[in-house]
């Protein structure tokens, strides 16, 4: 080597009788390699004889696996040696081209095609060479090279050969190319020397014996880890990767970094990007990032992401083919500008039912879009809590509309974006007034009208005061219809496990979660989450038919946010807070609330009946169908089982909702009771008209100096605290159970009074029940009431629920009182 030509002087020290003459290899080889063999010999000689007078034994056995090693060293030096001459005549038969390129010292040429014949592809190549590191081909006075690491030898390519040749099939991450040979047997052997020397390179070591049986096996593990630049045109040239290989392409995990700044990380497919990835794009203009955290599918984003763009927006939703596809957030975190639209998109636009809050102007939008613009009938909701309905084009109102004011007048007809009056319209005012006429709004003038003022009416109708916006243009249907279609593509692609996050990842929003998510799916989970695999959620289902034990699975599986109808039902509460909290809450609103929660609960039961019938068709069962009636069936059991459980998650938006309806009966009706709280009880109960034999006078325990017709909050006291807890649950059952067990407390304690078992008349139980519920003194009364109503299981209606819910009605009472 030229260290040692560089250094002749120091040789000659240690090498005796090395002249300038003589020739540098042959005094290494005699200095270092002859006596190494030499002795070897003589060990193998030296053992050989010691076997033959060792009687058969254990010490025979040791002497015999010795001679074995040695044999097999010596072997080795042979076949190192030849490798070396072979190589050594390889660099002197090339140009001056190809061996500065090639040459290294280390290198080893493994096989030539000249001396085994095998040939690439058309005009692919003159020669092949196989080293200990690299596959070359020779083509005129060019040659390609291919890194051992990044091969992959496939023999199953008989398709791609010519007649009478046998072929193999070479990978690399940016090529695949043919090996052909006439004989069998040439091609088994450069398919063994392929993957050794593949296998060896993977290893950083040489087999010992170097083609000897090594007890390795002779494939390569077609898994690989390296790093690789891409070159030619794609996708991903002047990229680097770093991660899994499989079959020559980014298999398992990896990273990616292009030149130009940006990164991906994650999960890879047969050379695309598939399943979790995190990717970095630097924005031209700005020294910021565009971070897209999402999920994947053949080289394109699709399902659930969080994008974090260098602008201060963030979107949360799901993607198709690279674009914001189906339902999604995109938030405005900026000073300038706030803004957050939870709706539908389409080709990377706002299309079809969305919501749109500019927190600027303090407004929120209600209705459809077309191409990011406001297109369709909507209503706006304003903080100051006027609202109104209008149809819209490309962002501009169109047509006359209805608005709605504070103080509970209601324009009908034509207005401006600043809600100023204009053409033709009718005002109706909250003392019944009607103006109906033309209106114009000139420079410095104000409001001016021409037209008639009807006075005749005493007061407006609840039904315009309180109209309820939105039912018709916005079937409950058809709202947040991108959240359905996810979960209802997650049942029909039969709930895979790999897929359940991308459909049904709603549930996350923040990227550390989004992160969490990612390690609970892919690593090694607890056992407290065993429960949650899709396999054993399956089969659980099958176990909880019952209405007992699938109630409580049920309530279980909603609030797991690892369950995909608990994913579900939080998606929908994200939905429902953004149309009806905060800005949206107005009573003009409730019913289309109202039934977008039940509507909530018919689709959790329909999906939970898809997973049903999934598991049980895994279990080669078949549900029972359920023809007739089956709408009136979904609908009863949604009501009776789902309902009840998702109602906490919408409780707070859809009563404060309830309030404000009720606002204006419930202010009477508290004022009534403060009124009737002044009455001492003996005062309370006669004003009321409960007759006298049926007063509790017993439970007026006097102490000294008092008076009994002065005691306050001692009659029907048990009834009283039980009424009280209507407040404590949000469960329209429970509160029904409630307002039993009060009914029950007034019925005992009638019967202590008259000392015998005592049926209430209904003549005799409203005017007790008005008493318990003034000294039960529970606010919003009227909310309470219509909220049981409305959403209480339809089974329950009739009898003595809706006599106890009509009693509670006393709010026309507490007004006269209250006058």
């Amino acid at each position: 080597s030229e260290a040692w030509k560089h250094h002749k002087t120091v040789l000659k020290q240690f090498l005796a009788g090395f002249t300038s003459e003589t020739s540098m290899s042959l005094a290494l080889y005699s200095a270092l390699h002859k006596p190494l063999r030499d002795h070897i010999e003589q060990y193998i000689l030296l053992l050989t004889k010691l076997n033959e007078v060792l009687k058969e034994g254990s010490e025979k056995d040791v002497v015999t696996s010795a001679i074995k090693e040695y044999v097999k060293l010596e072997s080795f030096i042979c076949q190192v040696l030849d490798e070396a001459c072979f190589t050594k005549s390889l660099w002197e038969s090339l140009g001056c081209k190809f061996t500065d390129m090639l040459c290294v010292p280390e290198r080893r040429l493994l096989e030539d095609s000249k001396n085994l014949h095998i040939s690439a592809s058309t005009n692919r190549s003159d020669r092949i060479l196989l080293f200990d590191d690299v596959l070359v081909l020779i083509q005129g006075n060019s040659f390609q090279s291919f890194d051992l690491k990044l091969v992959w030898v496939d023999e199953n390519c008989s398709e791609k050969s010519a007649p009478g040749l046998y072929g193999l099939r070479i990978i690399t991450p940016e090529e695949t190319f043919f090996l052909s040979a006439k004989d069998l047997q040439i091609k088994a052997v450069w398919q063994w020397k392929l993957n050794q020397a593949v296998r060896q390179a993977l290893n950083g070591k040489r087999d010992f014996p170097l083609w000897g049986q090594t007890g390795e096996g002779s494939e390569p593990p077609s898994c690989r880890f390296f790093t690789y630049v891409f070159r030619l045109e794609g996708k991903f040239k002047s990229a680097s990767y770093e991660g899994e290989w499989h079959g020559g392409k980014p298999h398992g995990k990896g990273t990616l970094k292009w030149r130009d700044g940006r990164n991906h990380v994650g999960d890879f497919k047969e050379g695309l990007e598939h399943g979790f990835g995190i990717c970095l794009v630097p924005r031209r203009s700005q020294d910021r990032y565009d971070c897209y955290k999402c999920h994947w599918y053949e080289g394109k984003m699709r399902g659930y992401g969080i994008c974090e763009y260098g602008n201060d927006m963030v979107y949360k939703g799901y993607f198709k083919e690279n674009v914001r596809q189906g339902f999604g957030i995109l938030e405005n975190l900026s000073a300038e500008n706030p803004f957050k639209y939870t709706g539908q998109w389409e080709n990377d636009k706002k299309n079809g039912y969305g919501v749109w809050e500019d927190k600027d102007r303090g407004e929120r939008y209600i209705g459809t879009w077309l191409n990011d613009h406001k297109h369709g009938q909507g209503i706006v909701v304003t903080q100051s809590g006027v609202c109104y309905q209008r149809t819209f084009h490309a962002d501009k109102m169109v047509g006359s509309g209805i608005l709605l004011l504070e103080d509970d007048s209601v324009y009908e007809g034509n207005f401006m974006e600043d809600l100023t009056f204009v053409g033709k319209g009718k005002l109706s005012f909250a003392n019944g007034f009607i103006l109906e006429g033309t209106f114009t709004n000139k420079l410095g003038q104000g409001l001016q009208t021409h037209g008639i003022l009807n006075t005749s009416n005493e007061q407006l109708d609840d039904r315009i005061t309180k109209a309820q916006l939105g039912l018709e243009e916005f079937p409950v249907e058809k709202r947040w219809k991108g959240i359905y279609d996810q979960f209802l593509e997650f049942i029909h692609s039969g709930c895979k496990e790999e897929m359940e996050e991308s459909f049904t990842g709603f549930h996350i929003q923040t990227s550390k979660e989004l992160r969490k998510s990612q390690e609970y799916l892919f690593c090694q989970r607890g056992t407290e989450d065993v429960s949650w695999k899709i396999e054993d959620i399956l089969e659980e289902l099958v176990q909880h038919q019952g209405l007992e034990s699938l109630q409580s699975y049920l309530e279980k599986a909603l609030k797991s946010s690892l369950h995909p109808l608990g994913k579900l039902l939080k998606a929908l509460t994200i939905a429902f807070q953004a149309t009806y909290s905060g800005i949206g809450a107005n009573r003009h609103l409730l019913t289309m609330a109202q039934e977008e929660v039940k509507y909530y609960a018919k689709k959790i039961w329909e999906f939970y009946q898809g997973l049903l019938h999934l598991a049980l068709e895994q279990k080669g069962q078949l549900p029972a169908k359920c023809v007739d009636g089956e709408t009136r069936y979904v609908d009863q059991k949604a009501c009776s089982v789902v309902l009840p459980l998702i109602l906490p998650c919408f409780y707070p938006e859809l009563f404060m909702l309830y309030m404000l309806y009720h606002e204006r009966e419930d202010d009477l009706y508290c004022q009534g009771i403060v009124d009737l709280s002044l009455f001492p009880d003996i005062k309370l109960l006669e004003f009321l008209d409960v007759q006298k034999h049926l007063w509790p006078l017993k439970d007026l325990t006097l102490t000294t100096n008092q008076r009994r017709s002065l005691i306050k909050d001692k009659c029907f006291l048990s009834a009283t605290e039980c009424l009280q807890k209507l407040i404590t649950t949000v469960d329209p059952r429970e509160k029904l159970v409630i307002l039993q067990k009060t009914y029950e407390e007034i019925e005992s304690t009638v019967s202590r009074v008259v000392e015998k078992d005592y049926k209430l008349p209904m003549d005799d139980l409203l005017p007790l029940l008005m008493y318990v519920v003034s000294r039960a003194k529970i606010q919003h009364l009227g909310a309470e009431i219509h909220l049981i109503r409305d959403l209480m299981d339809p089974t329950n209606q009739g009898g003595l629920y809706d006599f106890l819910l009509t009693a509670l009605e006393v709010r026309k009472c507490f007004r006269v009182t209250a006058a």
